[in-house]
């Protein structure tokens, strides 16, 4: 008795449609599609987003509540929105002195902030290589920086006006001697906490002071500098507000200042929160580039 043979083709992979190929294959990873990814990156974005957004609802909706009652001396969020609706909308106004929009007070204390932060960024790296290169620097420049940096910055205002006879100069000096400390610092922390293996291995390569420099020396201290660039930026902020309440003319500070006299408290806190996000970006933005600088050892 014969009996006949099937035979029974099995499907070629190969030649099998894409979604058949998946099921061939059921450990292979499956395709993901565009609309997939855009929903994981929505979701991402809002997971960051919803904490600081409902943090920020709720301390308004507080104070606007305290600033409801008839014992209040400051205005409510929206009474704010109300007497400074003007400055509000117009930031870009253009004008003469005080008679413009905030964005050009910003952008003048930025300027300011600019050039004091840049001369203290210069100062301060160099300063602190030669301090954490020179023990014999270290001896005799730490004890007088010691002293320097703990002299309020506002206390240098009278002394550089004296000597600058202008207020514009002044006010770069302040930023400076307020910012470079430390940026100072933290640049000859990082050079003498160069472990003694680098040092060793450069000697043994015998790396010229330059090859040093570049390919130990500043890979090892580029996080404790940006460490120091990240406060000095604050500081520098800080400082310039503080100083145009002093020296007049355009500012985001003399704005605030001229405000206080004219008894406009809404004016204020519209300032007030100009000056807190521009803050805000100018640490964040020294905190990227270090970041990308450092490959990502850096501290965001």
């Amino acid at each position: 008795m014969v009996h006949s043979a099937r035979v029974v083709a099995l499907p070629n992979p190969k030649a099998a449609p894409p979604a058949q190929k998946a099921a061939l294959h059921p450990l292979a990873p499956k395709p993901v599609g565009v609309l997939s990814r855009a929903a994981r990156i929505g979701m991402s974005i809002v997971t960051q987003l919803a904490a600081p957004v409902l943090t920020i609802a709720f301390l308004l909706i507080l104070w606007q509540i305290l600033a409801s009652s008839s014992t209040s001396a400051l205005p409510s969020p929206l009474k704010v929105i109300d007497d400074s609706w003007e400055i509000i909308v117009n930031p870009f106004k253009v004008g003469n002195g005080l008679d413009q929009g905030l964005f050009w007070h910003v952008t003048a204390s930025l300027v300011r902030v600019g050039y004091g932060y840049t001369l203290a960024a210069i100062v301060g790296i160099g300063m602190g290589v030669l301090l954490g290169q020179s023990t014999l620097a270290m001896r005799g420049l730490d004890p007088v920086f010691q002293v320097l940096r703990t002299i309020p910055p506002l206390a240098w205002l009278p002394l550089s006006l004296a000597a600058f006879r202008d207020g514009q100069p002044s006010a770069i000096f302040v930023i400076f001697i307020t910012s470079v400390w430390p940026i100072l610092i933290n640049t000859s922390v990082g050079i003498r906490n160069i472990p003694r293996d680098y040092r060793n291995v450069a000697k043994v390569l015998r790396l010229s002071p330059i090859e040093f420099f570049t390919r130990i020396m500043v890979p090892a201290t580029v996080p404790h500098m940006f460490t120091g660039l990240r406060i000095g930026i604050g500081l520098s902020w800080l400082a310039i507000v503080a100083a145009e309440m002093l020296i007049g003319g355009v500012g985001i500070g003399f704005f605030i200042w001229d405000a206080w006299n004219s008894s406009l408290i809404s004016d204020i806190i519209v300032a007030l929160v100009y000056v807190g996000v521009v803050g805000f970006l100018l640490d964040r933005s020294i905190a990227a580039i270090g970041h990308l600088l450092t490959r990502g050892t850096a501290a965001q």
